[in-house]
């Protein structure tokens, strides 16, 4: 086991990653930018290291300063929670080549997942669910027009290195393609540095369901069941739960053997997400995979009883996993909310002082964040501050203990989406389970202007 541990990232997964490493008995690197100096990540770990100015091209995305950070404190691993520098193929290989240990997947296995024209052939190969569509990049305008001719409309133009809804352009008949597809090739070539795109028809009333695998470097791969992610707006996740209130036992199964197939196809070794869009039929179809821990993996550990951050751990330090698939029981219902510091409503950013944090409790109720009363949200990263989990016997006993938490949240001094939970959680329909990924957006359009 490693004695050291430099986390490569900050808020609320890097008090995760650390507050894990303490109880592994493994002593925690954190890095910060100056404008986190007084951040909670860099007070609780054993060790701290500033790598650079507030913005983060020039800290947390700067590799020769992480490495730098990793070097003068002798750590012998790096871990990098979600975002930033998570999926980054280059960086891991950088890490490996340094002698370091990267806790994550082997770096071919993130550029295969992570080039979605690369997944969808390897996803065909291994019989994994595809939406109809290019078999493959679409690289002009006429190419454009031959694959939507043969799917129907609407269809779908997406990044091939794309994700959070960047270079994504919905089109609903040939007259919009032309505009659409030349859009979407230049938001990729600006967000990504590629413009490389393709085509899928467009499902307009899906839901958005994710399984999680884990796997070891023994050739053990494991799922942990199913997450309905569908509460999203902008193709970004605001409430999760697990298991979903929609799918049969049935198609669970079938989700399951799925995930294992794509997991399997590219050697998958430490914790990752296959992400599906599932039809009212139930027929569900690949969209991709996130080779990192996932935001909402508490809901999970909930369900499961498993550590996904410390698994992660033992298995980047070659252990085998300690439990088979017969192993692995759901047990209850769990729910996640995502706290954010921003209007509620309009979901404009509201960075600030909190000047009182007080933190729900209770039976099965768990606060994942790295706030304190007296501190300053700087404006120079994503708005979540933290998030609410609750977990239940019921899914709707756990719907009213979330309700409960969200009233006892207490985060003053600052605008926080918290009324937006609270209303969402009083909705009839999404108690009843009955909503898609457009259902959050089409309730906020039916809300009254004030």
């Amino acid at each position: 086991m490693f004695h050291k541990i430099l986390i490569a990232n900050r808020g609320e997964i890097a008090v995760r990653i650390i507050r894990c490493c303490r109880e592994l008995g493994i002593k925690s690197v954190a890095i910060y930018s100056e404008a986190d100096r007084d951040a909670m990540h860099t007070r609780l770990a054993d060790e701290a290291v500033c790598v650079g100015p507030a913005p983060a091209n020039l800290s947390y995305l700067n590799i020769p300063s992480v490495m730098a950070a990793a070097e003068v404190t002798h750590a012998e691993a790096i871990h990098p929670g979600y975002g930033f520098l998570a999926e980054n193929a280059d960086f891991a290989d950088i890490v490996i080549e340094s002698g370091y240990t990267w806790i994550g997947p082997t770096p071919q296995s993130m550029r295969d997942m992570g080039d979605k024209v690369t997944a969808k052939a390897l996803m065909q190969q291994a019989g994994v669910p595809l939406i109809p569509g290019s078999d493959g990049a679409v690289s002009s305008v006429e190419e454009a027009n031959a694959v939507a001719e043969r799917c129907g409309y609407p269809i779908i133009i997406k990044a091939a290195a794309g994700g959070g809804g960047r270079g994504m352009k919905v089109v609903y008949q040939q007259a919009s393609l032309t505009n659409a597809f030349l859009m979407a090739q230049s938001e990729a070539a600006a967000a990504f540095g590629n413009d490389t795109v393709y085509i899928e028809k467009y499902l307009e009333a899906p839901r958005h369901i994710e399984v999680q695998v884990l796997g070891d470097h023994h050739g053990n791969i494991v799922h942990l069941f199913e997450r309905e992610c569908s509460i999203q707006r902008n193709n970004q996740k605001v409430m999760e739960e697990a298991p979903s209130p929609f799918c049969s036992d049935a198609t669970r199964q079938k989700l399951y053997q799925a995930a294992i197939a794509a997991a399997k196809s590219v050697d998958y070794r430490s914790a990752g997400t296959i992400e599906f869009l599932m039809n009212a039929d139930q027929s569900f179809y690949f969209i991709e995979m996130n080779t990192r821990i996932q935001v909402e993996h508490p809901v999970t550990e909930w369900i499961t009883g498993v550590d996904l951050i410390e698994w992660q751990i033992r298995v980047a330090a070659g252990e085998r996993l300690a439990f088979k698939q017969s192993n692995l029981k759901r047990k209850g219902h769990a729910i996640e909310c995502r706290i954010n510091a921003e209007h509620p409503f309009k979901f404009t950013p509201a960075p600030g002082t909190i000047e009182l944090f007080h933190a729900p409790g209770g039976r099965s109720v768990r606060i994942d964040a790295a706030i304190y009363s007296g501190y300053t949200i700087p404006p120079f990263y994503d708005s979540m501050i933290g998030k609410v989990i609750t977990h239940a016997r019921t899914r709707e006993k756990c719907l009213r203990r979330m309700q409960r938490a969200i009233e006892e949240l207490v985060v003053s001094g600052l605008t926080t989406n918290q009324e937006l939970h609270r209303r969402l959680l009083a909705n009839p329909a999404l108690q009843a389970g009955d909503f898609n990924i457009h259902f959050l957006e089409e309730w906020l359009e039916q809300l009254p202007e004030d």
